[in-house]
């Protein structure tokens, strides 16, 4: 499975490869699926360091547990369900120990764009877009844990649905209603900020 390859694995093809243990597939799996599990996890924990733990926590969870793996859900909903009860765990024990916000120290960078296009990126442009970003985010930390992480999974980690239903175990509806009611507290948190 090299990189130059355009063939789409099928889940029994990755099974197969993981089970045999092929490194290659192991390591374009976590490439192209642990920035957005590190995404996920950011949302349930204080910290980067943190969501990075969690990330590593539930890889070794699913290459430890790939023999259990029955097919009941894609590969990638197994994995991302298994990353957020790592996640939600570790978030329960951070919470009991040390609540502050992630933004308190004021070095965490916040959240990567994912609503603008980086061209002709002007200096004043670079500030807004930064201050915005921090709002943003602000704004996401702010949200009730739920919210929070259903956000997170659809518009920030790209997420269908049908996955951050398996992942955080809730139904359809319940999805949407957490995604509008995300949305429109954010929505509010910009036009507030715009509006100064």
């Amino acid at each position: 499975m090299s990189q130059a390859d355009d063939v789409t694995y099928t889940d029994a093809d990755l099974v197969v490869l993981l089970r045999a243990g092929d490194e290659e597939a192991i390591s374009r799996l976590v490439e192209q699926w642990s920035p957005t599990m590190f995404r996920l996890a950011r949302s349930f924990v204080d910290s980067a360091q943190s969501a990075e733990d969690v990330v590593q926590e539930a890889w070794l969870g699913m290459l430890s547990g790939l023999a259990r793996f029955e097919g009941r859900s894609s590969l990638r909903t197994w994995t991302f369900t298994i990353l957020v009860n790592r996640a939600r765990t570790r978030g329960a024990r951070e919470a009991r120990t040390l609540p502050r916000s992630p933004l308190e120290d004021g070095t965490e960078e916040p959240a990567q764009p994912w609503f603008c296009a980086a061209t002709d990126i002007t200096p004043e442009r670079a500030v807004l877009s930064r201050e915005i970003l921090l709002q943003l985010d602000r704004a996401i930390s702010a949200l009730p844990a739920r919210q929070r992480q259903v956000v997170t999974m659809r518009e920030i980690s790209g997420m269908s649905a049908e996955e951050v239903c398996a992942a955080l175990g809730i139904s359809t509806a319940n999805q949407r209603v957490l995604l509008h009611r995300a949305r429109a507290a954010l929505r509010a948190a910009l036009t507030g900020y715009y509006r100064g």
